[in-house]
Formats: C-alpha cells, sequence, structure tokens
C-alpha cells in the first residue's frame, strides 16, 4: 500500500470519520434530552422545598431559607457533590422551567445543546417583563439552533439590550450591588483573583497597571542603554512584615508539619530589580504592580481611627495560614505545602513565610495513619482549637471546602444538650453548614477516630473521614527484596 501524503487522510479513514461524527452527533442529542430531563427534575424537588418556605410562618430569612438547604445537602450527599453548586443548580433549572420553557423543550428534543441552553439563560434573565422575554426567546432559540453557544451569547445580550424595558442606569445599580472579590485555585501553586467592579472602574485599572508597567519597561531600557546601576529604577515589590526567623527542629518520633499561623503574605515570587536584569514581560510586570499596590497600599478615603484600627487601613496587612511538612520546610522533599489545607504553593515560598512568620505550631502526626497526635500549645482551650484546625484543615460538611478561617467550631452533640467540649465532640464547619445542621434536622456524630457520620432528613448517612496527612516521597534505598 502506497503511502499517504502529510494531510491526507485513506477513504477508509474519511468513512470512519464520517461514522463517529455521526455518533458524536448523536449522543450530543441524546445528552441534551438527559441534561433537560435532569432540569425537569431538579425544578420539580426544588418546588417542593418552596411550597414548604410559602406554607412557613417564620419570618426569618435564615429560617426561611432552611428547606431548600437542606434539599441541596440532600442531593449533594446522593451525587457527591458540593451543596452549594447543588443549590445553584436547582435555582437554574427551577429558572428555565419557569421563565424558558421554549428552551427547556429544545434542549429536550436536541435542538440546542447545554451550553445554548446556559447562554439564553445567562443573557435573558435581565428582561423581567414576560411577555417581551418571550418574544426574545424565540428569536435567540432560532439563532441557537444554527450558531456557536459563545455567538448566541453575544446576539443574546445584545438583543436583550434591546428590547429591555428598564434603563442601564436603574439596571447598573442594581448589578453594582453584586460586585466583590473572589479567588479561584489554579495549578502549580497559583490562583486568580477576580474583582466585580463598575466597567469604568475596571478598565481604568487595566489600563493604570498597563502605562505603569510600560513606564517599568521604559526605565529599564533606559538605564540599559545609560549604563546605570540596576539599583536606580527598582521594580515595586511585595513586602512582609519583618520578624526573627523561628529554629525550627524536627520532630523526633513522628512526621511532622509546621503550620504557621496569620503569616503575612509576601513576595508573590522573585521579582529582579528593573534594569538590563529585568526579563519580566509587561504582563508580568502588571500583575506585580498590582499586587504591590493592593498588599502595601494606603486607602484614599479611610473613615477608621486608632481607637477602630490603630494605625488606619494602611497598617492592615493580608495574612495567610500555611501548613508544611518538616522535611519541605527543612530542604529535604519539594511537596506538601499548603495554604488553609487547600491551595499548593511552592515550598521555597512556604518556608520563605515561615521564617518570617511571627509564630507557628509544630503539629505532629502519626507516620502511617497520619492523624494528629500532639499540637505544641500550652492553654487547653486554645490547644483544642489548633488541634481541630490542624485535624480537620476545612469545612467538615460532605463536599465543602471552606477553609478554616471561614468555619465556626460546632458541638457534634449540642452543648445546651450536655455535649462536652471535647476533642471527640467538636469539628469545623462552615457558617452555612453550622445553620443547617443547628436548624433543620440533619445531626452529625463523631467516631473515635475523627470520622464524621451525617444523617439527613431523608435517612441518608454519609461518613466524613478525617482529611489525610500523609505524603508519599520517593525512596533513594533500593527496595529489600
Amino acid at each position: 500500500m502506497p503511502p499517504i501524503p502529510l494531510g491526507e487522510t485513506s477513504s477508509a479513514d474519511d468513512d470512519r470519520l464520517r461514522v463517529l461524527v455521526a455518533a458524536i452527533r448523536e449522543e450530543s442529542i441524546r445528552a441534551a434530552g438527559v441534561h433537560a430531563s435532569l432540569v425537569r427534575l431538579r425544578a420539580e424537588a426544588l418546588q417542593i422545598a418552596l411550597d414548604e418556605i410559602a406554607r412557613s410562618r417564620s419570618r426569618t430569612t435564615r429560617e426561611r431559607e432552611m428547606p431548600v438547604r437542606s434539599l441541596a445537602l440532600e442531593i449533594a450527599v446522593a451525587t457527591q457533590s458540593h451543596d452549594l453548586t447543588v443549590q445553584r443548580e436547582l435555582s437554574d433549572a427551577h429558572t428555565l422551567t419557569e421563565k424558558f420553557a421554549a428552551t427547556v423543550d429544545a434542549l429536550e428534543e436536541g435542538r440546542i445543546g447545554v451550553r445554548h441552553a446556559q447562554a439564553i439563560l445567562e443573557t435573558g434573565i435581565v428582561i423581567d417583563d414576560d411577555a417581551t422575554r418571550a418574544g426574545w426567546e424565540q428569536v435567540v432559540l432560532a439563532r441557537a439552533e444554527r450558531d456557536s453557544p459563545g455567538r448566541v451569547r453575544a446576539f443574546g445580550r445584545e438583543l436583550a439590550e434591546s428590547v429591555h424595558p428598564v434603563g442601564m442606569t436603574v439596571r447598573h445599580a442594581r448589578a453594582a450591588v453584586t460586585r466583590g472579590v473572589s479567588v479561584r485555585d489554579l495549578a502549580d501553586g497559583m490562583a486568580e483573583l477576580s474583582v466585580i467592579l463598575p466597567a469604568t472602574v475596571a478598565y481604568g485599572i487595566r489600563d493604570r497597571l498597563r502605562r505603569q508597567a510600560a513606564a517599568i519597561r521604559a526605565a529599564a531600557v533606559e538605564a540599559e542603554g545609560d549604563g546605570t546601576a540596576a539599583a536606580e529604577a527598582p521594580t515595586p515589590r511585595v513586602h512582609a512584615p519583618e520578624a526573627p526567623a523561628p529554629r525550627i527542629q524536627a520532630p523526633e518520633a513522628a512526621e511532622g508539619r509546621i503550620r504557621t499561623h496569620e503569616t503575612s503574605a509576601g513576595a508573590i515570587g522573585p521579582t529582579p530589580n528593573a534594569g538590563p536584569s529585568d526579563t519580566r514581560t509587561l504582563a508580568q510586570i502588571g500583575a506585580d504592580v498590582c499586587a504591590d499596590l493592593l498588599l502595601t497600599a494606603t486607602p484614599a478615603v479611610d473613615p477608621t481611627d486608632d481607637s477602630v484600627c490603630p494605625g488606619g487601613l494602611g497598617a492592615i496587612r493580608g495574612h495567610v495560614q500555611v501548613t508544611v511538612p518538616v522535611l519541605t520546610l527543612l530542604g529535604r522533599a519539594d511537596t506538601g505545602a499548603s495554604i488553609d489545607g487547600l491551595t499548593p504553593i511552592d515550598p521555597d515560598t512556604a518556608r520563605r513565610l515561615a521564617a518570617q512568620a511571627p509564630g507557628w505550631d509544630r503539629v505532629l502526626c502519626d507516620p502511617v495513619t497520619g492523624s494528629v497526635l500532639e499540637v505544641d500549645r500550652y492553654a487547653p482551650t486554645t490547644s483544642q482549637r489548633r488541634f481541630l484546625a490542624a485535624r480537620d484543615r476545612h469545612c467538615r460538611a460532605p463536599g465543602c471546602r471552606a477553609p478554616i478561617v471561614r468555619c465556626q467550631i460546632d458541638h457534634n452533640h449540642e452543648a445546651h444538650e450536655g455535649g462536652p467540649t471535647r476533642l471527640d465532640n467538636l469539628c469545623h464547619l462552615c457558617v452555612r453548614h453550622h445553620t443547617l445542621k443547628t436548624e433543620t434536622e440533619w445531626t452529625v456524630t463523631q467516631e473515635s477516630d475523627g470520622t464524621l457520620r451525617f444523617r439527613s432528613p431523608l435517612g441518608q448517612e454519609h461518613h466524613e473521614r478525617v482529611p489525610s496527612r500523609v505524603v508519599f516521597v520517593p525512596d533513594a534505598d533500593p527496595p529489600p527484596f
């Protein structure tokens, strides 16, 4: 058989690809139908919870939310999901069935895909008038049946803007309430910081950072041309407060971790001085300047005084809690360091923060099971808190990863019912799940090894084991066999 030229395929391959493309299309249509079925099931389940809320006589918002929260956690346990994700899915499903029924029908028939439906939901939800929204939906659906989700989203947003009965001023004021800051974990010890702001402010910030980065680059080029020292054009740095370096001793009888408390967030990485040695891109310089400004600058408006905030807002520094194995801290291993027990960070940063930390704990762990054996603190109440923080690492509710700093310590057997304040009756729960456990029929019991047994109002049981702290490292010695 003669070789096939590069870029060409045989007729047999073409036939096989046609079959595969057709099969992918058919499976995609089937998957769209399955998703539509899920949408209807979720909407029906949420409606039952909403009916229960409607029958409730409570006037407090928190108590009225409990049926929905409890339902979300029921489904989360059944599907190995996070209940906040489930609650968003329930809300989206209910909105789709109530306000975009034609879209759900099209999804069920396979005329559009899941991402098309999501684009229609996101761009059409801003239209409050039912009749206007129904007309808008028909036009956008026709577009969705022949175009990609990205184009449908852009088309739907533009069309919604043109037919929206409420003016932009009112809608912008309403949207401005949603502004906030969030962090999304990325790979290799990085994270994405997102800030929701009015568009003019956001684009203004980006422009200023780009201009500052360009100025730093221009200064570096000029310094290189003049032959001046690199130190004459310093690059903004992120500084951590000075603190004496702790003396580090490795545990003698068990694997250990050093957990630094309230460690100030330090430099984000090696940031050389601007000048001939500065090889950063403009984007990297902009990110470094942004971090420097956010961590060290003083707000233009400071309503505080020394009695409320000594030193003012500019004296406040960012803090993170870093957990690092002793072997990594000593430079003998390269894994295991993390922020709040969740986000991995590089060992060099962990060692620098530990050296600058005003205080840290030595956490002794069993080398086989990874369970916490001891935390070096003396005051009993404080010691209990530190033990629980080292053991739990995050919220212990099913599927939840809320860090310790956003959690509360819960008595599994309620204190007002005689539950003791002992380590085998305490665990960390975030505010959401602590409230759910207190206000609903969800119960939690703790076993001797720290495993939590959650029981739902519908009778589901979920065992939440203690997060493992065992870290496997390469063994340089050959096996004894």
